[in-house]
Formats: C-alpha cells, structure tokens, sequence
C-alpha cells in the first residue's frame, strides 16, 4: 500500500454550471451526453456532446445515483429504494419522471440509504449503502443487483459511507472505500456468483472523504475524495490531483464519442474539465457498464 505524496494540485476549466448540488455523473453512449442528477433541485440533467445548453427534467424524488440502462432508461439509487425512470421523448410535455421502485434496501434499517453505486461490465449494479444518522456506526453493505438474480449482498466489511466503486478494465477487479476511513480497497470479483476474494489496499486516500471512482483503458483508477480529483496509476501510486475550482469535486467520469473526455461534477452542480495540457496526453476511458434491464438500446426512449 502506498502513502500519500505531495503532488501538486492543478485547477480544472470550469465548463458550466447546473443546479445546486452534484453527485453521480454519467455518460450515456447511447444518447450522446452526459447526464447527472441534482440530489437538492430535483432535477435530471443533461448536456449534449455537441455543446449547448443542458436540459433538466424535474423528478418526483431526489436521486444520488444513477446508471444507464440497455433500453435507454436510467436505474436510480432514490434513498433506500433503487428505481427505473423512463426518459421523456422530444417534444412531450416536462412532466415530472416518476420512478417505477424495483426494490427496497435493507427495510428493516432506517438509519442506511443508498450512496454510490455503477454497473458492472457485465449489466448488473453494484452499489453500497451508508449510515446517514448521527451515530456514525459502521451499518453500510455493499450490494449486487440484476433482475436475473435480485438482490445479493457482496462479502465486503461493513463500512459508515460505502464509495469510490469502481471496476478495472476488464470487470474482474472491484474498487471501493468507506469515505470515513483512511483506505482505497481492492478485490477480485466474479459478477456471475456476486463473489469477492482477495481483498486488499490499494492505496491511501491523499485527503480525507473518499467519493466517486471510475479507471481509464490503462488501468489508472481517478478517484474523488477530499474536494480533489486524484489519479493512481495501477499499483496504487498517486500521479495526479486535480481541483475543480471554489467546489469539491463530487464525481467523475469519461466521455465524448471515443471516450477521450475527462469531466468533473462539483458537490454544487459545476461541471469542469481538464487543463489542455493533460487533456491532449489523456488515456482513454473505459466505457460505462450498462444495467441489464431487458430492454434494447435502439429504443427511442435511448435517444431523448
């Protein structure tokens, strides 16, 4: 396990900003644009590879995950329940999305609600859960969900703030952190059986609050936490920290039409970019894992 270094931090280009918060940012590959949820307004946004102005579309509830779907819908982590919204085609009328609840987390518990989560490479949503009372205690789990399999608890250690999920390349190793402790973890996983094995640190946080993770085609894994955006090669060395601007960066994913873009969401709805510089010698991402959820991405529901 590596320790934390001094690597210069580097400011972000700040794209546009949208709403009041950010949380989980996505590219849909099959609608051609980025896509987040404002947890605070209520509101589904999305902007364009082409750039113009992004569009919102008010939901009934707050949403703090999200992951595209094989049909062109959005799975959404809404508290303690994940849902399905259908998204509006052009031109019908801005009626608020309502979800359609597949299931409930952990009922019996109302201390725990949903907070990171993103499909794997093989269409079913990973997510964790985290302790939203006073108590800090350590009542979070990590999950698999598929509707071929349901619901199925991943044999990870109980966690305050379950985040930073990610997958390497290939699908077969899981990425994740307790955001109130002091780690990046790492696992072999095999989606098929929801099965972890060999877990291990990958490496120490360069601030504290781990957040959202995704790793790029050449297995370096970009991590949240503390405000910061941090790049760690393969082996768990930090090379990079990247600061969105009079923000903390909330999320991160890759995008554009050959995966080439690197955004950043901020915790207050800025969206920012890399600096030119590291833009132009950027690997490329990977591209996001879809749920399964039966449907077809050629609907036109895909293409809203």
């Amino acid at each position: 396990m590596n320790v934390a270094t001094s690597a210069a931090v580097t400011p972000g280009v700040m794209l546009l900003r949208a709403g009041q918060a950010g949380c989980a940012l996505r590219w849909d590959a099959v609608g051609q644009c980025w896509r987040w949820p404002d947890p605070v307004g209520k509101q589904l946004y999305a902007w364009p590879a082409a750039p113009a102005m992004p569009g919102g579309v008010r939901m009934l509830e707050s949403a703090r995950g999200m992951a595209c779907c094989t049909s062109g819908r959005l799975l959404l982590g809404l508290g303690k329940r994940l849902g399905m919204v259908d998204l509006p085609q052009p031109g019908q009328p801005g009626r608020p999305l309502q979800a359609q609840v597949l299931i409930t987390i952990d009922a019996a518990e109302p201390r725990t609600s949903i907070s990171d989560g993103c499909a794997d490479r093989d269409g079913n949503f990973v997510f964790g859960t985290a302790n939203t009372a006073p108590d800090r205690r350590p009542i979070g789990s990590f999950y698999q969900y598929s509707l071929r399999h349901g619901l199925r608890r991943l044999a990870l250690p109980a966690v305050v703030h379950a985040t930073g999920i990610a997958f390497s390349p290939d699908g077969r190793t899981l990425y994740f952190a307790d955001a109130a402790r002091g780690q990046l973890m790492q696992c072999g996983y095999d989606p098929e059986r929801a099965k972890v094995s060999g877990m291990q640190a990958f490496s120490v946080l360069q601030a504290p609050g781990a957040g959202a993770a995704v790793a790029d085609s050449q297995g370096n894994l970009w991590s949240v936490q503390g405000g910061l955006l941090v790049q760690y090669d393969r082996d768990g060395e930090a090379l990079l920290r990247i600061a969105p601007g009079r923000e903390a960066a909330a999320s991160v994913a890759f995008g554009g039409r050959r995966l080439d873009q690197l955004l950043v969401l901020g915790a207050r709805g800025g969206l920012y970019g890399l600096p030119p510089d590291l833009a132009e010698g950027l690997a490329p991402g990977v591209a996001d894992g879809l749920f399964a959820d039966g449907g077809s991405a050629s609907s036109p529901l895909a293409r809203a």
